[in-house]
């Protein structure tokens, strides 16, 4: 009896160990590929990084999630739970909020407590204000999840289509208004418009710039917020042992030269230190750009082209240390508003650093419990414009601007942190190449920018794109949904070409 092997699994490379990438490895190993998993810097997880500290790894990137369902999908994809592998604590409280005249607001899970938080706030007005522009934004983030977010290739005809289906939905989109624009006729309270203007900046905008549909980012955070017990690298490092676990081959410390290309498709990757390692499928996990640019070879510089070209991102300063604070009580997600929004945005938009910046603190060990440890870890991040300039920068003033804004507010840090554990636009940029130090990829403003990035599928039939520089955007979950946008045009791709080949027939004839 001739035994006969099975078939071989495909092999699929994925460049870049970040979020997105672990999600395509999760699932195309789900898939039965041979997957090998390639990551340049010596941990997997790119921008939930970390830094050390006397008090344990501080997070130096994403610190919160939300769209959990995104990530119960992926755990599942490997017949597994995210909470055998991490522990997902649901915040009461979504942010603390405080201005420099004093005034704070919290914002919460229970939209009832946020209610009864902004009636003390700023009264009857601002409930109203809050109530009409939450159902506005409700509204937008239902009608435009599923042909927006969850589509692979969402185009502009078939939202314009959708949009006329539902032609409510106009007025909400406020297509003709900046977010900036439709906040000052959302609330009569300017401080509220600081507020959810604040959101254009999760996707690294401007709310002077940003098109008000980004209002419905305010849905995302609504709808749930998580703390991941430890640090968001938790959350990546069990993506990686779990992978381990499945058989997915990582290679840290992996720096990609080129990428084969041969008759029009995507052979090899070549490393720097000579490795070549073919493919039947690529994954590109990490911005889109280093590609168009020709980073990884000339033949690929007809990828993602718009991306060489367009606008980019915001950047950010952030600062990681451990400390003993002194000052109001904390929540895990705490912002500080500069008096001034727009002084800070004009800087930015003019790629300058904001001389007076609102910052962002994450009490990284707050929202864990009732107990809290005596030195905790902060990350504090303040938005930038991207750069790729390598020259070096004295940081000592922009840290002295801070810990001065701080001490406005009560805060101080024993010991006071020092320049030494700041990353800068420059830094990101040096970490991940073609970037130009953005976080977000291309620029969010304008009507049409989501519709400008590039989509998983590439000129390159076996070469397919996923990340936070991709479709559907920029953020943790985005960047996990992108992942299954690629390997869902994997799968597809795969079944059409199976259906369209050739069957052969007895006496090597063939049927088409």
């Amino acid at each position: 009896m001739t035994h006969v092997n099975p078939p071989s699994p495909q092999r699929a490379v994925i460049i870049g160990a970040g979020i997105a990438g672990l999600a395509c490895a999760v699932r195309l190993r789900a898939a039965g590929f041979a997957v090998t998993l390639l990551e340049r810097h010596g941990t997997v997880g790119g921008k939930i990084r970390t830094l050390p500290s006397a008090a344990g790894p501080i997070d130096a990137g994403p610190t919160v999630l939300t769209m959990r369902h995104v990530f119960d999908d992926l755990f599942a994809q490997l017949g597994t739970r995210v909470e055998d592998h991490v522990t997902l604590i649901k915040q009461d409280e979504l942010a603390r909020h405080f201005w420099p005249d004093g005034s704070t607001l919290s914002l919460h899970a229970d939209e009832e407590r946020t209610i009864g938080a902004l009636r003390t706030f700023g009264g009857n007005e601002a409930v109203a204000d809050f109530l009409k522009f939450s159902k506005r934004t409700r509204q937008l983030f239902s009608a435009f999840d599923a042909p927006m977010m969850q589509a692979p290739e969402p185009k502009l005809a078939a939202l314009t289509k959708h949009v006329l289906r539902q032609p409510h939905l106009i007025p909400a989109m406020a297509p003709l208004s900046t977010l900036k624009t439709l906040l000052k006729r959302s609330f009569r309270d300017p401080r509220l418009r600081q507020l959810f203007g604040r959101y254009a900046t999760y996707v690294g905008g401007s709310p002077t710039h940003a098109p008000a549909i980004l209002s419905l980012i305010w849905q995302a955070e609504a709808n749930g917020v998580w703390v991941v017990e430890g640090g968001m690298h938790k959350l990546t490092q069990a993506l990686g042992t779990l992978l381990d676990q499945h058989g997915v081959e990582t290679h840290t410390g992996a720096h990609v030269d080129r990428i084969e290309i041969q008759n029009g498709h995507a052979k090899a990757v070549h490393l720097a230190n000579g490795t070549q390692i073919p493919c039947d499928v690529l994954i590109h996990a990490g911005d889109p750009r280093a590609l168009a640019t020709g980073a990884l070879g000339s033949g690929t510089s007809h990828i993602a082209s718009q991306t060489a070209k367009a606008k980019r991102s915001f950047s950010a300063r952030v600062l990681s240390f451990a400390a003993k604070p002194q000052g109001p009580d904390l929540a895990h997600h705490n912002v500080f508003f500069a008096a001034d929004a727009t002084s800070e945005f004009n800087d930015l938009m003019a790629g300058r650093i904001p001389a007076h910046p609102s910052f962002y603190i994450c009490a990284l060990d707050r929202g864990h419990g009732p107990h809290t440890p005596q030195l905790e870890r902060f990350e504090i991040i303040t938005n930038a414009p991207a750069t790729a300039d390598t020259s070096t920068e004295d940081l000592s003033p922009w840290l002295h601007q801070i810990t001065h804004q701080m001490a406005q507010h009560g805060i101080s840090f024993s010991p006071t942190p020092d320049t030494t554990t700041i990353t800068t636009p420059q830094a990101f940029a040096q970490m991940f190449p073609a970037t130009q130090g953005a976080l977000y990829g291309q620029t969010p403003h304008g009507l049409t920018a989501a519709l400008q990035r590039p989509t998983a599928r590439t000129q390159i039939p076996n070469l397919y794109l996923a990340g936070g520089g991709t479709h559907p955007g920029a953020g943790v979950p985005m960047a996990t949904l992108s992942a299954r946008h690629a390997v869902e045009a994997i799968l597809s791709d795969q079944i059409s070409t199976s259906m369209s080949a050739p069957t052969a027939m007895p006496g090597g004839m063939s049927m088409g």
